[in-house]
């Protein structure tokens, strides 16, 4: 199969949806790696570092630092701090569950209702990276709980929003694959095709939080990407 190459994000073409002396949220491209792996491919972070150096005329290295990470297929929201003082305020503020994260997603199949919340632990196996969903506990699981509305009914697929409780490994991927619901494009949790560029119809579109420094409410949301299945959600 001959795969569409992704447009991959570079410093002209970041797409910035929120920057001010502490934070900068920018909006992820499917394909792109937040941080670096063992790929070898510029991540997102060293963009931001090159667009921040550029921008500002900043002599030596520039300070950013990775706060959460989305993975690789999918697209959306992405918060970096710009400062090592407001890093662990923001690491804080996302591991207490203080920023609301919404996503939207497609999926072939209807859930079995139109909203509801989904409870799994999940348990991941490193070496395939992949967490699997298990309705009881099981040894080195840990809960996962979303919650889950069907927005629309496009021509063959469903649009779902996504609004997760915890932040599991995979965790959306994973429990939605369990109920029979696997995202379009997500081979590895059973949707029987790929994308052709590689990429999920997941999206983390909306994200709210206070600001750790300023103490006001920042509430940011990401376009989605350009292709005729979300187009059709708009």
């Amino acid at each position: 199969m001959t795969h569409k190459k992704p447009m991959h994000t570079n410093s002209n073409n970041l797409q910035v949806l929120h920057e001010d002396n502490h934070i900068i949220v920018i909006n992820k491209r499917p394909g792109d790696i937040v941080q670096g792996d063992k790929t070898g491919d510029t991540p997102l972070s060293e963009i931001v570092k090159q667009y921040l150096k550029i921008k500002y005329n900043k002599p030596g290295n520039v300070y950013l630092g990775v706060v959460h990470r989305l993975d690789r297929p999918t697209s959306g929201l992405v918060v970096f701090a710009k400062t090592s003082k407001v890093l662990p305020r923001l690491n804080k503020l996302f591991a207490e569950k203080e920023a609301q994260k919404t996503y939207w997603t497609i999926v072939k199949k209807k859930p079995p209702k139109t909203e509801g919340t989904l409870i799994h632990w999940l348990k991941r196996n490193p070496k395939q990276n992949k967490s699997y969903a298990h309705i009881k506990e099981v040894n080195n699981s840990k809960k996962a709980i979303l919650d889950y509305r069907v927005l629309k009914k496009l021509d063959s697929y469903y649009l779902l929003e996504i609004d997760l409780k915890t932040g599991r490994h995979h965790q959306i991927r994973s429990q939605l694959s369990a109920i029979g619901c696997p995202i379009k494009g997500d081979l590895k949790y059973g949707f029987d095709r790929s994308n052709k560029d590689g990429s999920i119809h997941l999206h983390a579109k909306k994200l709210s939080f206070v600001h750790p420094v300023k103490k006001e409410l920042i509430y940011i949301t990401a376009p989605l990407p350009k292709d005729p299945i979300w187009n059709a959600c708009v």
